[in-house]
């Protein structure tokens, strides 16, 4: 796989504070790469340096061939940019963004295509002001979209949008990859790592703590997966007992979790399940959770909340 970015030893300080420390990283073409991470951590940072609008302190950044810095130009017109915050005059119509800016671009998607993509066609001639803030984000998206990109980045770009938004954007981004482009996006949201990007770097304090596919960051972890129940009668100290020898046992008023290792022989809700009909328990709304790439991150950056 070639590679359409390269980042060695990537350094960015802001006075007494490390925003990125010594990252390197390479993403592939077609390759959808997610950075995901605590606030503070570096992501947008990093993104920046990539996209020419931030200067790194040291470290060597090539994208596509080009560095970022000195050749700027060559990358406005091969890349989109979907930035974290971004706004245009309040009476500009979506019609109007849309067209304005694909006349910058020597070749442009077809802008009335992405607008029935990204469910934008009622809005047409809406302005910018009258949009909600899940239009606005899929404007943006669209706008990033514009140039006919070899290569997207898109930070945050589900930040505020519904469940439908999101999952048509999903789409949206499989199929910009499938078209042989490549994206890099920055999210928090840990199951659209998971569910869109073939691999992930989880940052921290500025660094890359993990980096590989969210199949082998969930596996390497070795986290338990769990069975979840009720039980209207309470959990019996027998009960309890014998389902001890499948797993952690916790129990919260009527509600029993078993946890336990994940890829054994007998998969445990087998084991639980089959303790729980052994003894003529009556039990309803159980249900299985396998570890995420929620997990992964929680045990790599800590569960305390950060500014």
């Amino acid at each position: 796989m070639d590679s359409i970015v390269k980042v060695e030893g990537l350094r960015k300080v802001y006075g007494s504070t490390i925003a990125v420390d010594e990252v390197s990283f390479e993403v592939g073409e077609c390759e959808i790469f997610g950075m995901v991470g605590p606030n503070g951590a570096g992501k947008t940072t990093t993104i920046e340096c990539l996209e020419g609008l931030r200067k790194p302190d040291a470290g060597k950044v090539l994208v596509m061939g080009v560095d970022p810095q000195h050749e700027s130009q060559i990358l406005r017109e091969r890349t989109g940019i979907q930035l974290q915050q971004s706004n245009l005059p309040d009476r500009m119509k979506v019609w109007e963004a849309l067209d304005l800016y694909a006349s910058f671009y020597p070749k442009s998607a077809d802008w009335k295509e992405l607008l029935s993509q990204l469910g934008l066609e009622e809005k047409r001639n809406a302005p910018f002001s009258k949009l909600s803030g899940g239009q606005k984000q899929r404007l943006f998206v669209a706008l990033a979209l514009l140039p006919d990109p070899q290569l997207v980045f898109l930070d945050e770009l589900t930040t505020g949008l519904d469940p439908q938004a999101r999952h048509a954007i999903w789409e949206l981004v499989r199929d910009v990859r499938a078209k042989g482009k490549t994206v890099i996006l920055t999210t928090h949201f840990m199951e659209e790592a998971e569910r869109l990007c073939d691999r992930v770097a989880i940052l921290d304090h500025g660094r890359i703590v993990a980096l590989d596919t969210p199949a082998a960051l969930i596996h390497n972890l070795k986290a338990e997966e769990r069975v979840i129940f009720n039980l209207d009668g309470g959990l019996s100290a027998a009960l309890e007992k014998a389902l001890s020898g499948a797993g952690r046992v916790e129990v919260q008023g009527q509600q029993v979790t078993v946890h336990g290792k994940n890829g054994r022989k007998v998969p445990l809700v087998s084991e639980v399940v089959s303790l729980l009909t052994q003894d003529g328990v009556p039990f309803h709304d159980l249900r299985t959770e396998q570890p995420n790439l929620e997990d992964v991150f929680l045990s790599l950056t800590g569960r305390e909340m950060r500014e």
